[in-house]
């Protein structure tokens, strides 16, 4: 990919401007706890938008996973990768305590991000 963006005539501080923007690592959790998604994304609040509308994929659709109960922010792309691929990896009881860390409660930590004409009961009108 590199080779590709230095033959596209991108300079080398271009490349390292994208590399370093923020990038975040998340969770999605569904209301009764049972199902939990783990993803990596650029844009934190969008991405949560589309979870909440259905928009995010299959499964945070099919299970539900429309409450942000986790999130760390990276300043470089491939570290939250990284990261993303280390708590896939975990068992499920270690990946409730790093939620339970930030939210012990799991509430939506996304539930007042956006306006109220948007929202009804605190989920995205379609």
């Amino acid at each position: 990919m590199l080779a590709f963006v230095l033959a596209s005539g991108c300079s080398t501080n271009k490349i390292s401007q994208s590399m370093d923007k923020s990038s975040y690592i998340y969770m999605m959790g569904n209301a009764s706890r049972r199902s939990l998604y783990v993803g990596v994304c650029a844009s934190l609040e969008k991405r949560v938008w589309e979870h909440k509308t259905g928009l995010g994929g299959a499964f945070t659709k099919r299970y539900k996973c429309d409450r942000l109960v986790y999130f760390e922010k990276f300043s470089n792309i491939e570290y939250a990768i990284a990261r993303e691929k280390e708590i896939k990896g975990w068992r499920r009881s270690k990946k409730d305590k790093l939620v339970e860390s930030m939210n012990p409660e799991w509430k939506d930590l996304a539930a007042d991000w956006y306006t109220d004409e948007l929202l009804l009961d605190g989920k995205p009108v379609k």
